[in-house]
């Protein structure tokens, strides 16, 4: 029996292609961890019993953990005891859990958000000797993901991506319809996606329409030029600096506005297209958006009649969509049993788990395309586009500064103010660079 459960654990490629893949140098001491003691102890955390612990800061419910992870972990390894810590409101906080030596094996965050809040407080650990003795082959994942782990964690491991989230391109057939506009398709330009828009921005019936709609702030913090918000080395922001912004700002706000009849429209509101007005107004054509919508608004696109493509990507880049999200896993420094802790994220990464995320509507974090194939396949909406999920490949992502919020914050609201003409684009930039540096001196002043 076990060397049954072994087989299953070891489900991995070359040793070589490990060490390739992660980017990592060898230091004697991650030489060790392939040694004979190492492999008895993985030998012995397979045998159980273990209890290993995870939590998340991000209020996420216990009835969500179990159903993508807890469910899973205590199915496929009855002789551990899987618990989760409540956080948000109602449960408790990562300073609470720290003042009071409360044990938590796993740290479950996204990107700069696990950096700011597990760095700080030391509870990261390197798994780069795990990673080499459990023979985890990162070569499966998404290489964008893989690259954030090594840069993020200085060459080190301190967390591995588990799932993804991308921008698709979420429309309203029945407003194509009602207008007479053909259905955007996968693998359409940028070009044809903004010629649609032209001809479903429209005042009809003393009711404003508009063809198309994003959440500037989640487009901003995804953006498939892949700019980062600060420059990681000097920690001083972009927004004037990388002339990137410039073009993310014509594709997002000034286009939108050269559409006849936007401008006014927006004026009128003092505000842009959102999420409620595609979905509950029914006035957005097509609206930018993260594939999760799918699953956290299950029961309010009961009433929409929509589909998605993939977001078209931006010109000169030819398949490329957004920057994709990742759900970050990291064992913690005051881990009980690593070798446990790691043999269950090994297992949220194997094609087995990994098809059941995509059943339920999950981006994956493997490439494999015998899992990409199983999207959505037991969602409420199995019957809609799943591919356009992974039509492209992600966009490289940006290092993620722990002042990420603040920052995207900051951006966004300078951004708007141009694009209502409460002021030049040139005057926006600089004045959102002045803000962005007090924060960041702020932030390193705490």
């Amino acid at each position: 029996m076990l060397a049954q459960k072994m087989t299953g654990i070891a489900l991995t490629l070359a040793l070589a292609a490990v060490t390739a893949a992660c980017g990592l140098e060898a230091s004697p001491q991650q030489s060790a961890g392939t040694d004979d003691a190492a492999r008895e102890a993985v030998k012995k955390a397979a045998e159980g019993p273990a209890e290993i612990v995870f939590y998340t800061s991000n209020g996420d419910s216990e009835e969500n953990f179990n159903r993508l992870y807890g469910d899973a972990l205590r199915k496929k390894f009855p002789q551990y005891t899987i618990k989760y810590i409540l956080s948000g409101a109602k449960g408790q906080s990562l300073d609470t859990l720290l003042a009071s030596k409360t044990r938590f094996d796993v740290f479950m965050q996204g990107p700069g958000f696990f950096e700011s809040q597990a760095y700080p407080a030391s509870i990261q650990y390197d798994m780069s000797a795990l990673i080499k003795t459990h023979q985890l082959d990162l070569n499966r994942l998404d290489q964008a993901s893989v690259e954030y782990v090594k840069q993020s964690s200085e060459g080190k491991a301190y967390f591995l991506p588990i799932q993804l989230e991308g921008m698709v391109l979420y429309y309203n057939k029945s407003l194509f319809d009602k207008f007479g506009v053909p259905y955007p398709s996968d693998g359409m330009t940028w070009e044809q996606m903004w010629d649609k828009a032209k001809q479903l921005t429209r005042k009809e019936g003393g009711v404003q329409y508009f063809g198309f709609g994003t959440n500037t702030s989640t487009i901003q913090g995804m953006n498939p030029l892949s700019i980062p918000l600060a420059d990681p080395k000097t920690d001083t922001p972009t927004i004037n600096k990388d002339e990137r912004w410039k073009r993310f700002y014509d594709y997002f706000y000034e286009q939108p506005n050269k559409i006849p009849g936007y401008q006014d429209a927006i004026q009128a509101t003092k505000g842009f297209p959102t999420l409620d007005m595609f979905v509950k107004d029914q006035t957005v054509a097509m609206f930018a958006y993260q594939s999760g919508l799918i699953n956290v608004w299950e029961e309010q696109l009961k009433a929409l009649n929509w589909d998605i493509v993939a977001l078209p990507p931006l010109p000169g880049q030819p398949g490329v969509g957004s920057m994709a999200t990742p759900k970050l896993f990291g064992i913690t420094s005051m881990a009980k049993d690593k070798d446990a802790a790691m043999i269950a994220i090994q297992y949220l990464l194997s094609d087995e788990h990994q098809k059941e995320l995509a059943r339920k509507g999950i981006t994956p974090i493997v490439t494999s395309d015998e899992v990409k194939k199983e999207l959505g396949k037991n969602s409420l909406y199995k019957d809609r586009n799943w591919n356009a999920l992974v039509q492209y490949k992600f966009a490289p992502l940006a290092l993620r500064p722990a002042y990420y919020s603040q920052l995207n914050a900051i951006y966004q609201k300078h951004f708007i103010a141009a694009s209502l003409g409460q002021t030049d684009l040139n005057s926006a930039l600089r004045a959102a660079e002045e803000e962005a540096v007090k924060v960041i001196a702020e932030f390193k002043n705490k």
